[in-house]
């Protein structure tokens, strides 16, 4: 597995083919953020959430956006396509827990529409998109793409579901600010749906 700081590409890039996809968890990146590192979001060997009882509690759909949000992860620091990001995942010992036909369909998506995302991210940011850590960016895009193209979906299952993902996987604070963007985003691409009285 590739062990790299966030926005530091590794070092044996350019990638081979399969693609050396690299993973993600929270002890990591707050390890990095701690020593006063890259910004947060660096990978380490495993992914995470760890651990025998989370195995089993997670829901095979909660599992697909986990690899998702790893295959995104890897797309942002080293490319890849998504044919070769999901052969690597697939891989992995526990990924025939996960539903694999919607993990295609959420990592395909959302790196095909990060050209029309993207920008909706930045409108919502108080930052350059450039800045953003890497697991921020990533959740942003994977449930920007389930706002736009997964609209049997309610907009605050998404949003929840990318609020647990950055708690698992992102530094210190980050799901404060991917719920902060995400309802601005969902706002923006779910218009039509019920919005509480005193949301701003």
């Amino acid at each position: 597995m590739i062990r790299s700081s966030a926005g530091t590409p590794p070092a044996d890039e350019p990638l081979a083919v399969p693609v050396q996809v690299a993973t993600i968890s929270a002890k990591s990146v707050n390890a990095t953020a701690a020593r006063g590192a890259a910004p947060k979001g660096a990978a380490s060997q495993g992914a995470a959430p760890q651990g025998a009882e989370s195995q089993r509690r997670r829901s095979p759909r909660r599992r697909s956006r986990e690899y998702a949000l790893q295959g995104l992860y890897q797309w942002l620091l080293a490319g890849g396509t998504p044919l070769e990001i999901a052969a690597h995942l697939a891989t992995d010992e526990h990924f025939k827990r996960a539903d694999r036909a919607f993990f295609q369909s959420v990592l395909s998506g959302a790196i095909d529409s990060a050209a029309i995302i993207d920008p909706i991210i930045a409108t919502h940011i108080d930052r350059p998109l450039v800045e953003l850590a890497p697991v921020e960016h990533a959740v942003l895009l994977l449930a920007g793409h389930e706002l736009r193209s997964h609209i049997e979906a309610p907009w605050r299952v998404i949003v929840n579901e990318a609020i647990e993902l950055s708690r698992s996987f992102g530094g210190t604070d980050g799901h404060k600010f991917v719920n902060g963007v995400l309802e601005k985003m969902a706002r923006q691409l779910r218009p039509d749906e019920a919005w509480p009285q005193n949301s701003t």
